[in-house]
């Protein structure tokens, strides 16, 4: 399926993300979770987000609208990244403020690689996001990695989110469908 999807902006801080009524679902993981092939998945457009194998590439919030009434942000990785503190903390900073002020944001897509178990930035993300009162989506990304007899321990591994994940892969497609229904039920 392809969602009527298009970029619309960069943005470094707050106020530089548009003006508009549009809901807001972001797309959060650490560096190299696979956000910005999801996001390309979830719209069925290849290349609308761009993709690297290098940690760090992302270093802005970018905008997608989504039909008429939603948009996704792809935000930066966190964690390992080779790249200036200034830089690295110019990038937590604006996604700080994002996660925290932004009005129209409506949900989190917390990706976190199926092969490991959430950290204490995955949980104090999923905390910080639910005190707001937002959704929280929690996408299990790589699953096309996990051995079938690996699945359920690594579902089990996702407990303490307190939220069931979706097992998702980009490769296979296993997991976008559902995804999918679930972001575009937020507009």
């Amino acid at each position: 399926m392809k969602l009527e999807a298009e970029f619309v902006t960069s943005a470094f801080a707050l106020e530089d993300c548009p003006h508009w009524r549009r809901a807001e679902v972001a797309l959060a993981g650490r560096s190299n979770v696979g956000k910005s092939s999801l996001l390309n998945a979830l719209t069925g457009i290849k290349g609308l987000a761009r993709t690297s194998k290098t940690p760090g590439r992302t270093q802005s919030i970018n905008l997608f609208a989504i039909g008429d009434s939603l948009a996704l942000a792809d935000l930066p990785g966190y964690g390992y990244a080779k790249m200036p503190q200034a830089v690295a903390q110019r990038i937590a900073s604006s996604m700080s403020d994002y996660l925290e002020h932004r009005s129209n944001l409506a949900a989190l897509v917390l990706l976190i690689d199926s092969r490991r178990a959430p950290g204490r930035e995955e949980l104090e993300l999923a905390h910080a996001i639910r005190a707001r009162g937002l959704t929280l989506i929690v996408a299990a990304t790589k699953c096309d990695k996990l051995k079938r007899s690996e699945r359920a321990r690594a579902i089990a591994a996702f407990a303490p989110l307190e939220t069931p994940p979706i097992l998702c892969s980009t490769l296979d497609g296993e997991g976008i469908e559902e995804l999918r229904r679930r972001i575009l039920a937020l507009a």
